[in-house]
């Protein structure tokens, strides 16, 4: 009964896409309750974008990625998609080769790590997926990445023209970390010691660096995602990316 209540909730929920707002109703105690209940047994752990990224000596360039965006109302994931993307490429600029980094945005958080080969995964996740997890699927992917596409072909080459289709089902599989932990136990796993954090996305940005004027001068995101972006900072929106 409960595991059926539950899922009528969820299904209610998605369909008003009001589900990260529950968290701040004033009558959503039973909800939240259920909310915890649903994270601790791992079903609420959600990945919502893997990325393959080369970082070149000027810029980041997105080689490919996959997302899971259904939370997200219809009329929103266009945008919530391109500020992933553009995320994913700030973040990894700004990260050093040989380095990676957990850097929490409001609910969500970035996990990076670019490799001396310049070669650089992006995963974006909940808080409640784990640190190590995250980074060991991102070894994995850019073992995997590294194996099938050719090396001369990352610093020029764009996401529509890789040969790689790999990431949906590596993004699906992985949405289970209790099952994608078992995938890792057997290589070698990343020390969480090694991962920096941050507790927001500006403290990544160089000195005298703004976000909402990297948003604003960005030229991968259209009109309608930065204006997107200015009424979710303007009423601090919990329920959109950005």
């Amino acid at each position: 009964d409960l595991v059926r209540g539950v899922n009528q909730l969820l299904r209610k929920c998605h369909t008003e896409d009001k589900i990260p707002c529950f968290w701040h109703c004033q009558s959503g105690n039973i909800i939240c309750s259920l909310f915890k209940f649903l994270i601790v047994f791992g079903i609420m752990v959600k990945l919502f974008a893997i990325s393959v990224l080369y970082k070149g000596a000027e810029s980041a360039h997105l080689l490919k990625a996959a997302y899971d965006l259904q939370q997200f109302g219809f009329f929103q994931r266009g945008s919530v998609q391109e500020f992933m993307t553009f995320t994913s490429k700030i973040i990894t600029e700004r990260c050093n080769a040989c380095s990676r980094q957990s850097v929490k945005e409001q609910e969500y958080m970035c996990h990076v790590y670019v490799r001396s080969d310049n070669l650089a995964g992006v995963v974006i996740s909940d808080h409640e997926y784990q640190y190590r997890v995250a980074h060991n699927m991102i070894n994995k992917v850019l073992d995997d990445f590294t194996a099938k596409v050719p090396s001369h072909l990352w610093p020029s080459t764009d996401d529509s023209s890789i040969p790689y289709g790999e990431l949906p089902a590596m993004l699906a599989r992985w949405q289970n970390p209790r099952e994608a932990d078992s995938l890792t136990r057997v290589q070698e796993e990343v020390e969480e010691t090694k991962i920096i954090l941050h507790n927001t996305i500006e403290a990544v940005l160089e000195r005298g660096e703004k976000l909402d004027d990297l948003v604003s001068k960005s030229e991968m995101l259209s009109m309608q995602s930065k204006t997107f972006y200015k009424t979710a900072r303007k009423t601090n929106s919990c329920c959109s990316f950005g």
